[in-house]
């Protein structure tokens, strides 16, 4: 184990891609989903074809989640 690392910028990318692609204790919402309205998964298919939601939608959805956050936040 290198206990003085030169390298952590090179691990900073995936740390962060760990912690904010976990359910927040306090908030019970990935980080994740709460900034961008979706999960983030690696090996994904990018190809995947599905409905693609309308701005209305997408603020509704996003609207909804933050509204649970607070919730949770409040609760907690």
């Amino acid at each position: 184990m290198k206990y003085r690392q030169k390298d952590w910028p090179e691990w900073l990318v995936s740390a962060e891609f760990a912690v904010n692609n976990k359910v927040h204790i306090a908030t019970k919402v990935l980080p994740f989903m709460a900034n961008y309205g979706k999960e983030i998964r690696i090996g994904g298919d990018i190809r995947k074809k599905g409905k693609i939601e309308s701005a209305m939608e997408f603020v509704e959805r996003m609207k909804k989640v933050h509204e649970e956050a607070e919730a949770a936040l409040k609760k907690t």
